[in-house]
C-alpha cells in the first residue's frame, strides 16, 4: 500500500513538471510571435523571422510589439538613429500673429558716390566700361586730355623751380609752390602723381584719374572720345556695406508699424536665420495710382553677399500672447485636423490630436491636446506618420476625438 502511494506521488510530480514545461514553451513561443523584423529603410517589409530586405538587402531589425497599445509605435534604436527622431518638451512661450510682406533689396542711396570731371577736356580712355563692376579706392577710372590741366602743371613746375632757386632768400615762393600743389589736388591729381611730376619735371596733357572711393559701378555717363565740360558726371558708384530692403504696406497694415520698430528679414537664396533690422523710413503718403505706402529698412552687408534686386520677406511682429507652444515643424496637418507625436516610453510614440492657436514663423500655440512637459517629436514626425500608415493601414487621426 505504501509503495502505491509513492508511485502515485511520483506520477503527480512528473505531470506537474510536464505542464510547467509546456507552459514555459508556450510563453516563449508567444513572446517570439510578439517580435517581428522589419527593414529600417522600407518599413513595409515585415517578417516573423530575421533575414534580409528583399528590396535593398539590409539586415532586418527586430521590432518588439509587446507592450505597445493601440495607436502606438515602438521603434528600435537603429530606426531612431536612421530617422533622426528628436523630441522636446512642450512649454510656455509667446506667439505673435506675424505679418509677412514681400520686399526687394535696393541700393542705399545715401551711400552713392558721383564721380564728375574736375576739368574740361576729352575722354581719352575709360578703364571701366561696364556697370556692375567692383571698383577699389585708388584704381584707375579714366584718362582725360586737358589743356587746362597742362597749364596747371606748368604753373606748378615754375613755382617749384623758383622755390628751389630763391626760396631760401624769400619764403614767399614756398607759399606760391604750396598753392600750386593744392590746386592740382583740387583738380583731382593724387599726391603720388604730383610727386612724380616734381621728380621728372615732365608735363603731360593726358592725366589718369583714380577712384576716390570703393564701390560698384551703377552708371557710366561718358564715352571714349567725348568732350566734356568741368563738372560733367562720368561715373556713379554705390557702396554695398549697407543695403536697403523695401516693401509695400496696405492702409490696414500701416497702423501696425512705425519708424524704429524691429523687424526680421529673410533674403531668398540664403538659408540662415532671419536678419534683425529696424524700420528706417515710412512713406508719409500713399503711392500715386495705388493704395500702398513704402517701408524701408537697412540691412548690414559687410561681406557684400546681398545684391540689389534680390527678393526678400519682411516679417512684422504682431502682439505676443502667452500660451503653451511647440515648434511648428512638429505639427502634422490633415483634412481631419492636426496632430503631433508624443513619446510615451522608451522608443515608443503615439499620435495626439491637438487644436492650434496663434502661429508664428517657427512656433505654434496649442489650445488643447497637450500639457506642459509632454515630449513632442520635433524631428522625424512625418517618418512616424508614414510608418503608422504602412503598418496600421490607416491614418493616425482615424477615430480620434478631442
Amino acid at each position: 500500500m505504501r509503495r502505491w502511494i509513492i508511485y502515485l506521488l511520483l506520477l503527480i510530480f512528473v505531470a506537474a513538471g510536464a505542464v510547467a514545461c509546456k507552459e514555459q514553451v508556450h510563453e516563449e513561443a508567444h513572446a517570439a510571435s510578439e517580435t517581428t523584423y522589419t527593414c529600417p529603410m522600407h518599413p513595409q517589409i515585415v517578417q516573423s523571422q530575421p533575414g534580409s530586405c528583399p528590396i535593398c538587402g539590409m539586415d532586418l531589425v527586430p521590432v518588439s510589439q509587446q507592450g505597445s497599445k493601440d495607436g502606438a509605435l515602438m521603434l528600435s534604436d537603429r530606426q531612431m538613429a536612421l530617422g533622426n527622431i528628436k523630441v522636446s518638451p512642450a512649454g510656455g512661450g509667446s506667439v505673435g500673429s506675424n505679418t509677412i510682406l514681400t520686399g526687394r533689396l535696393a541700393l542705399d542711396q545715401t551711400q552713392t558716390e558721383v564721380i564728375s570731371s574736375r576739368a574740361a577736356g576729352r575722354v581719352e580712355r575709360l578703364y571701366i566700361k561696364e556697370t556692375g563692376k567692383t571698383v577699389k579706392k585708388g584704381q584707375p577710372l579714366y584718362e582725360l586730355y586737358s589743356e587746362q590741366l597742362l597749364t596747371l602743371q606748368r604753373e606748378y613746375l615754375l613755382a617749384l623751380a623758383q622755390n628751389r632757386e630763391l626760396g631760401s632768400e624769400n619764403p614767399r615762393f614756398a607759399s606760391i609752390l604750396e598753392a600750386a600743389r593744392k590746386k592740382l589736388l583740387l583738380y583731382g591729381l593724387s599726391e603720388a602723381q604730383i610727386n612724380k611730376l616734381a621728380k621728372s619735371g615732365r608735363m603731360d596733357a593726358r592725366v589718369t584719374f583714380l577712384a576716390p572711393e570703393s564701390g560698384v559701378v551703377t552708371e557710366i555717363a561718358a564715352a571714349e572720345g567725348q568732350y566734356i565740360a568741368e563738372g560733367n558726371v562720368l561715373y556713379r558708384l554705390a557702396k554695398l556695406g549697407t543695403i536697403w530692403v523695401e516693401a509695400e504696406l496696405y492702409p490696414q497694415e500701416i497702423v501696425e508699424v512705425s519708424t524704429g520698430d524691429p523687424i526680421r528679414v529673410v533674403v531668398q537664396g540664403f538659408a540662415q536665420e532671419p536678419v534683425a533690422a529696424k524700420v528706417a523710413f515710412l512713406s508719409p503718403e500713399l503711392r500715386a495710382g495705388s493704395q500702398v505706402a513704402l517701408l524701408r529698412a537697412e540691412l548690414p552687408n559687410k561681406e557684400g553677399l546681398y545684391l540689389p534686386g534680390m527678393q526678400a520677406e519682411v516679417i512684422l511682429p504682431g502682439a505676443d500672447s502667452a500660451a503653451l507652444t511647440i515648434p511648428a515643424d512638429a505639427v502634422i496637418r490633415e483634412e481631419q485636423g492636426s496632430h503631433v507625436w508624443v513619446q510615451t516610453g522608451e522608443n515608443t510614440f503615439e499620435p495626439r490630436m491637438i487644436t492650434l492657436g496663434e502661429v508664428s514663423a517657427d512656433r505654434v500655440a496649442i489650445l488643447t491636446g497637450l500639457k506642459a512637459g509632454d515630449k513632442v517629436v520635433t524631428s522625424g514626425a512625418y517618418l512616424l506618420y508614414s510608418e503608422y500608415k504602412l503598418k496600421k493601414g490607416s491614418s493616425p487621426m482615424a477615430g480620434m476625438k478631442m
